[in-house]
């Protein structure tokens, strides 16, 4: 054999190395690790200021649309399904509550449609209209015929306690119309000489004035005297705990106290009820109640405990020796007292409106 081919034959043959995955050129590919080339994404563009004052506004005016409208419509049928019949009246209202309900979701959700229609055009057209709805529900309070529909609205939520309210003040519109009007105007014109004295108790003490006005009418008529009973002045004042004459002397600056005096009386006397109604728990006429019995037999609060009674409703049948009409004669002279001073005259309960304006008016401190 020849020795070239021999050479050849011994000749370690080299094979072709592929060459690694990492020297192969790398392929481009979009979205791997790179952003593709193109437009920056914007970001979301934040309400402004305007914007967000323009969204509570339109809130807050639909809320108090929302609010007046299911008073209105709780108030209106609570009239209309007044009883206490399971299928004639218990039943309905509780149908027609739900009927409110999902009126209430139809309407947001219409709301919610008409809004982006109006946005669409102007930004400040669903809050202009929010407010809209609103001042024409607050136009609808204002009207006088709503008026029996809020009381109706009242009694609804407040249960018996609205009840008992509206029963009493019923007692006290009585008695104002009882009341002659030529009597009151004179015992209006006495009282003018006490009245800055009454003011000043009044303001001392944080109690109503009317109502201050109201027990010294009943008590002297504003002309103040001594009675067989022991009872002074202007108030009537006889036996008053100590803590409540010190606080009463402590408010005038005095280290004695003159119960002659009419202003001294009248610090007493708004010292007294206020002690009485924070006792009574603010119930008006228990603290009425509280003020004329006094500290006598163990006071009001005893009496109640005997007998269990909670408020001046349950305690009438246990009023036989005591002043059960004391609080309403109060209160019809506090009401004439409030309508003096508003109108400059005394109106006659049965004549014309008078009753419905008088209404309108409320007694002092209910």
């Amino acid at each position: 054999m020849p020795h070239a081919l021999l050479l050849s034959m011994t000749r370690p043959i080299t094979l072709a190395k592929s060459q690694p995955r990492s020297a192969q050129p790398a392929r481009a590919k979009a979205g791997n690790g790179r952003k593709s080339p193109g437009k920056p994404r914007r970001k979301a563009k934040l309400p402004s200021k305007q914007n967000w004052w323009l969204i509570a506004l339109e809130g807050v005016a639909l809320v108090v649309a929302a609010v007046l409208a299911t008073m209105f419509m709780l108030g209106y049928s609570a009239s209309w399904l007044s009883g206490s019949g399971f299928f004639t009246s218990l039943l309905p209202f509780a149908f027609g509550v739900v009927v409110l309900m999902l009126a209430s979701a139809a309407l947001l959700l219409a709301w919610s449609r008409l809004r982006a229609w109006l946005h669409g055009r102007l930004d400040y057209l669903p809050a202009a209209l929010a407010v809209g709805l609103a001042a024409s529900s607050g136009w609808f309070v204002m009207h006088d015929g709503y008026i029996q529909v809020f009381t109706h609205f009242r009694t609804l939520v407040g249960g018996k306690q609205e009840a008992e309210r509206v029963t009493l003040a019923h007692q006290v519109y009585a008695a104002y119309r009882r009341h002659g009007i030529g009597g009151l105007q004179k015992m209006m014109v006495r009282a003018d000489a006490f009245n800055p004295a009454i003011e000043d108790a009044a303001k001392a003490f944080d109690v109503d004035v009317n109502l201050l006005q109201g027990i010294a009418a009943t008590e002297s008529s504003f002309m103040p005297r001594d009675s067989f009973d022991g009872g002074k002045g202007l108030f009537q004042i006889t036996a008053v705990p100590k803590a409540i004459t010190r606080e009463a002397a402590d408010e005038l600056d005095v280290d004695e106290l003159q119960v002659n005096d009419p202003k001294h009386n009248a610090f007493v006397a708004a010292a007294t009820f206020k002690h009485y109604l924070q006792q009574m728990n603010g119930d008006l006429f228990l603290g009425l109640l509280a003020y004329n019995i006094g500290p006598r037999n163990g006071g009001l609060r005893f009496i109640m405990q005997q007998y269990g009674a909670t408020d001046f409703v349950t305690m009438q049948p246990y009023l036989q020796t005591l002043p059960r009409d004391y609080p309403i004669r109060v209160l019809s002279y506090a009401l004439a007292f409030k309508l003096y001073q508003k109108d400059g005259k005394l109106l006659a309960y049965e004549e014309g409106d008078n009753a419905m304006r008088i209404q309108q008016m409320g007694i002092p401190g209910l």
